[in-house]
């Protein structure tokens, strides 16, 4: 019995034919350039799925010296923030035509992001994305010829193509911290993400900044490692103090764990204790009391950052740092001006 002759892999040809498009129009939906209609756009995408078309990328990539490839460097944490953003460049990537290699860090690994930098560049890609960079305690030093994009500080990163951007925490802090004196508090306690992270640093940054913008005395902060069990020692803490009437949390999970301390000491919220997070997880809007939180836009942060990052890989130019997205306070029930003291 003769076995029926294999057919061959479908090609662009093809899916141009099936789509009713020229080969050129095909090349440049899958190459996610500009100046394609999104009907044309979508009609070529589904005939490449009915053809079960595959781009041959290596011969992309010596074609035309590109592998429409980004790595990322993230953080190996399942905490919302990180997990989020991670998501939206996942689904940003994809959407202007790019692949993403990700390479995960462990909290703690030395020399964990120069190695996962390198291994991305072993792989082949285009630029690369620091996600959530934390200071590993040691002088770190990458120097490298692709674009380089990291959300918020990162001392060390050298190469003619770097783009700063993201530091969104610092107008975080600030943003949390002036809605609780403009409700009137004399001043506002902090707790503190992990001193390692940029993230909290920034996000405490922006709490000094307006409380010494509005001239009130300065707390001496906590620090926890954002999960609500150490928001909830911290919360113990500050519910000991009868002068804490207003708290900027550094994250929504932390505010969870504070919230429980807060009402387990008789210190209600917000009649006696005001609280702020960051985040606004799901959960935020259904706590009791509903938390006031920093919402962050990641599917914003992830499409700004990337196409920061893809001018720098197609055009080669563009200033190193960004002005960022503004940080939007979402209101809840969590926080109310001081009570009046008898």
């Amino acid at each position: 019995m003769m076995s029926e002759p294999r057919r061959r892999p479908p090609r662009s040809t093809d899916v141009a034919r099936h789509a009713g498009v020229s080969q050129k129009t095909v090349s440049r939906v899958l190459n996610g350039e500009p100046y394609v209609s999104a009907e044309v756009r979508e009609r070529v995408l589904a005939a490449a799925r009915e053809l079960g078309y595959r781009r041959n990328t290596a011969a992309r990539a010596l074609n035309l010296g590109r592998f429409h490839r980004i790595g990322v460097a993230s953080l190996g944490t399942p905490l919302y923030g990180p997990a989020s953003l991670l998501v939206a460049l996942e689904r940003r990537a994809r959407d202007i035509g790019y692949a993403l290699s990700v390479v995960h860090t462990l909290e703690g690994e030395p020399g964990g992001i120069v190695k996962a930098v390198e291994s991305l560049l072993e792989q082949g890609v285009d630029g690369i994305v620091l996600s959530e960079p934390i200071d590993e305690g040691q002088a770190l030093r990458i120097d490298t010829d692709v674009p380089v994009l990291s959300f918020g500080e990162f001392p060390g990163l050298n190469g003619p193509h770097v783009v700063i951007t993201g530091e969104s925490g610092v107008a975080a802090g600030r943003v949390a911290t002036e809605h609780l004196l403009g409700l009137g508090h004399a001043t506002v306690w902090h707790l503190a993400g992990p001193s390692r992270w940029w993230a909290a640093r920034d996000r405490a940054r922006g709490w000094r900044q307006a409380l010494a913008a509005a001239g009130v005395p300065e707390p001496p902060p906590l620090e926890g490692d954002w999960s609500p069990a150490s928001g909830y020692a911290a919360g113990r803490i500050l519910a000991a103090d009868p002068e804490v009437t207003a708290v900027f949390v550094a994250n929504d999970d932390m505010a969870i764990g504070v919230l429980r301390a807060l009402a387990e000491a008789g210190r209600a919220v917000p009649a006696q204790v005001s609280v702020v997070g960051v985040d606004d997880i799901p959960s935020a809007a259904y706590l009791s009391p509903p938390l006031t939180t920093i919402r962050q836009d990641f599917a914003a942060t992830a499409a700004h950052g990337l196409a920061l990052l893809i001018d720098r890989i197609e055009r080669g130019a563009g200033p190193a740092t960004h002005d960022d997205l503004p940080a939007h306070l979402v209101v809840r029930r969590s926080t109310a001006p001081p009570k009046e003291k008898a």
